[in-house]
Order: structure tokens, then sequence, then C-alpha cells
């Protein structure tokens, strides 16, 4: 995975890893991705995006969130503060006191946001922590003027464009959904159905926890999460795809994400992760 900055070096003696990534120079800019035929790209930005400790993350909302809700706070379950869940590992509704930068448009950090609990992580099946805030959207709003990102409630489509967007580098990445892996396997950790990039979203560590963002809704779709560094095989830093037969495939520098639209019917009234919802599909413990 994509891994966190800060403490990697107790991830690898917990691990074995061979190594941490290192912190790579941005690279060229890539031609801009194409939209669907007859629509339009939203212009994305870094607004309602954080920066946590050793990842990136952003302030999110369902389709049915209301402004007086608490807020939610959307990363990786390898983000966590208390380190890597291990597989089969569910944690929900935990007691947390973490900040988060809140970004601007610009990428300017204009505040500083806390959490009261982790309403939801694991690295099983998927890789995403949930964060509920101390504040609500409208408190958001109103004293920062950022509006949180919404999550789409449907399977982003192969092909589609999308953006990554890293609160931790500010630095946004553009590409395509390439296609889907049935199970994505790294180390311990098996994901299903993950989304993986074309090529030209090179992401590094530090981007895990990301939204993805589909350019032509300005929807969040997935959560970016890893990728493989040096083309080994289904170890930690390198995921390998592996097919409904069993067969495994390797894919040197491509980086990967786990859909969020699952998220969605999970979230209740009142912004409260339930696990017992109708259509909710998420691990439960």
């Amino acid at each position: 995975m994509k891994k966190p900055l800060v403490g990697a070096l107790l991830s690898l003696l917990l691990l074995g890893a061979a190594a941490t990534p290192a912190v790579a120079a941005p690279s060229a800019p890539t031609a801009p991705t194409a939209t669907a035929p007859g629509a339009t790209a939203v212009a994305v930005t870094y607004a309602g995006t954080v920066a946590l400790s050793n990842c990136s993350g952003s302030v999110v909302r369902a389709p049915a969130s209301q402004p007086n809700d608490l807020a939610l706070v959307l990363s990786n379950g390898h983000c966590l503060e208390s380190g890597f869940p291990a597989a089969g590992e569910v944690i929900t509704d935990r007691p947390s006191s973490r900040s988060f930068s809140l970004l601007n448009a610009a990428g300017s950090k204009v505040g500083t946001l806390r959490a009261g609990r982790i309403a939801y992580a694991t690295m099983t099946d998927t890789d995403i922590s949930v964060y509920q805030l101390t504040r609500t959207y409208a408190q958001i709003q109103s004293q920062y003027g950022i509006t949180a990102l919404t999550l789409d409630d449907v399977r982003p489509a192969q092909g589609s464009a999308i953006k990554v967007v890293s609160g931790y580098w500010k630095r946004t990445y553009s590409c395509s959904v390439d296609g889907f892996a049935y199970r994505l396997k790294e180390g311990d950790w098996t994901w299903k159905d993950s989304v993986r990039y074309t090529s030209a979203c090179n992401t590094i560590g530090g981007t895990s926890g990301s939204p993805v963002i589909d350019t032509t809704t300005g929807k969040v779709v997935a959560v970016n999460n890893t990728g493989n560094e040096d083309g080994a095989r289904c170890t930690v830093n390198n995921p390998c795809e592996v097919d409904q037969n069993g067969n495994v495939t390797v894919r040197r520098g491509i980086n990967y994400a786990q859909q969020t639209y699952i998220v969605v019917p999970c979230i209740a009234p009142g912004n409260r992760i339930d696990l017992s919802r109708p259509g909710c599909t998420l691990p439960k413990p």
C-alpha cells in the first residue's frame, strides 16, 4: 500500500517490508484525460481535502447527509493512528481525537478539524477508514467556506476520467479507470473489486487516502490506497491481481484504489455507520 510516511519504520518492523516509499519529485505534467462524449469536466480542486499526519483524506458526505450532521472524513484503513488493522479485523465506534488540516481550493490550510471517533475502519475486502468529526457540515461551511465532497452511490465505469487529489502533498494526478481487479492481494490483505488506474496516476507514499474524483460528476468514486512498486508478487507494497480462476497478474508501476459506493448504503440518518442497513456489504466485526 502507499505506506504512511510517519511511522513507516514501525511498519517495516511489523511487516518485514523491504523499503519505505521514497519521497519522489513531482513528475512531468500529464496530458489531459478525455471525458465521455458530450460530457463536461467539472473543476476539481483541493477544497474539502485534508492532510493527516501521515496520509491524505477528504471531508465527505453521503447523498442524504444533512447540514447539521457531524461531518465525516474518509481515508485508508492503513492510515489509522493505531497502525494497520489485521486481516479480518473491523474497527467500529472507537474514540479518536485525531486532527486533520483542512484545505481550500488552492491547497492552503484554512483550519484544523478534529475527530471524535473512528466510525469505521478495516483492511479486509477494502481499505478504508471513516472518522466522525466534532463539527457539523454547516459549521465547517460557516467557518471556512468549505463544502464536503459527495460520495457517489454508483460503481465507477471503466474508462471514466478521474483525478486523485492528495491533501498531504497538495498534488493532483489525472488519469482514467483502466479496469477492475477481481481480487487484489498484498501481503496478508485481500481487497475486492479494486479500481486499477491507467499509468498516468503514478501515486507515491503519502497519497494514501486521497479521494478519487470522477471529473464528470465531481463525486468521490474511490479512495487511493496502493501500487506495485518493484514488480514483486503479492508482497507488501507490491500487490498482485487474482482473477476468478486464481490466475495471478503483476503490473509493476500500476496503482489502485478502493471503490466507495459500497459505503453509502451503510450511512444511516444522522451520518451514523450502521452495518445492519439493507444493502450494506462492508465487512462486519
